[in-house]
């Protein structure tokens, strides 16, 4: 993050087992319409100003994310009651029920841009306990596992060549190499990765009679919004399902590369064998946000 954030602010202790149970959440947590907004409340707790992957390009005139930059809460002993809520964990939900507490700038959550809600999945855990993550990896050269403490104040935004897109739209173009067709493509939401998750929940139902998991297409159809201008949603998954290959590779490819975001990688060197990896992906466990649990 191009921001350093204040890791002085005292965390709170490890939960034990016995703590994660079921707590009562009415008095912070909104169960939850589609069009639910943070909050946005004057708070006595502490905040930091958060910078954004988007840096606010892709929001429209007037709106709170346009400055690039969002605000955010310390966590407190309430939102480890969201953290602790079994509830919530079996529903999938927890993550982002904490999100929506810890964000101070008033929103429409629905609205926020994937790659910004990646940063601030980042932030919350930095504020929350600090930069510094213990996690165990399994080398894979040798099969050993070895703890590794990551500096998560280390990532840094990816470089961004913003000439693809016009400023203030969540939309761009790409021609396919091989069938020369001339996408939309468009910037997804955190309110399009609901829909995502639940066509692929439907999907893997399905999957279990033809053995066919489909969650790459349906990706693919809600990042295309248009295939040489044509919109209707029947017919973008018809051409999606039926893409060349080379032309699905280089559209993933594509989006890989133009796509803001954080870069979530670091050098890791396994201390039985000495095995290195320079690019090795952040491993995400339960120790993320349940440190000591």
């Amino acid at each position: 993050m191009s921001r350093v954030i204040n890791d002085d602010y005292p965390g709170q202790p490890p939960m034990s087992d016995a703590d994660l149970k079921q707590m009562v959440l009415n008095n912070h947590v909104n169960t939850g319409t589609p069009d639910e907004f943070t909050k946005g409340e004057s708070l006595n707790v502490p905040t930091e100003t958060i910078p954004l992957p988007s840096k606010g390009r892709f929001y429209p005139e007037g709106h709170p994310l346009k400055s690039g930059t969002i605000e955010m809460k310390y966590m407190t002993a309430k939102e480890e009651d969201i953290l602790a809520s079994q509830n919530l964990i079996k529903q999938g939900v927890v993550i982002d029920k904490l999100l929506q507490s810890l964000i101070v700038t008033r929103i429409n959550y629905n609205d926020l841009l994937t790659i910004d809600k990646n940063a601030i999945f980042i932030a919350a855990r930095i504020l929350a306990y600090g930069p510094e993550y213990t996690v165990e990896i399994t080398c894979p050269s040798c099969g050993e596992k070895s703890k590794h403490t990551i500096d998560l104040q280390q990532f840094a935004e990816k470089a961004v060549d913003w000439s693809n897109f016009t400023e203030g739209e969540i939309y761009h173009k790409f021609a396919l190499p091989v069938a020369k067709n001339e996408l939309t493509l468009k910037m997804l939401t955190h309110g399009d990765e609901k829909k995502i998750e639940e066509a692929s929940k439907a999907y893997k139902k399905a999957a279990k009679t033809i053995g066919v998991d489909r969650e790459l297409t349906t990706r693919l159809k809600h990042v295309i919004v248009a295939v040489d201008g044509n919109e209707d949603k029947m017919h973008i998954s018809k051409f999606v399902d039926n893409m060349f290959s080379r032309d699905s590779l280089a559209l993933r490819t594509h989006l890989k590369h133009v796509t803001p975001d954080i870069e979530t990688t670091f050098n890791y060197e396994c201390p039985a064998c000495g095995y290195e990896m320079a690019n090795m992906q952040l491993p995400i466990d339960v120790g993320f946000f349940w440190p000591g649990v």
